[in-house]
């Protein structure tokens, strides 16, 4: 058995996710968006899908990229 690093319970049933130069062990997809997906700056909800950036700023949406300021928005949905 395994542990999840974001809850730290034992789990049969781990995966695991490679992301940058980390690999990290978790027991369900909840405690894998806490811990990798970025939070949006404006309205602190988790970025789970495409999202739209500035620099290194990641935005849930332009609504509130917009809100923030940004005016030089990337969306990089495929």
């Amino acid at each position: 058995m395994a542990r999840c690093d974001q809850c730290g319970n034992e789990y049969d049933k781990t995966f695991q996710v490679k992301m940058g130069d980390g690999t990290y062990t978790f027991d369900s997809f909840e405690c894998a968006v806490q811990k990798l997906a970025p939070t949006c700056p404006h309205c602190g909800v988790r970025v789970i899908g495409h999202g739209v950036e500035q620099g290194d700023t990641i935005y849930c949406c332009a609504h509130c990229a917009e809100q923030e300021g940004a005016d030089a928005l990337t969306d990089r949905a495929p």
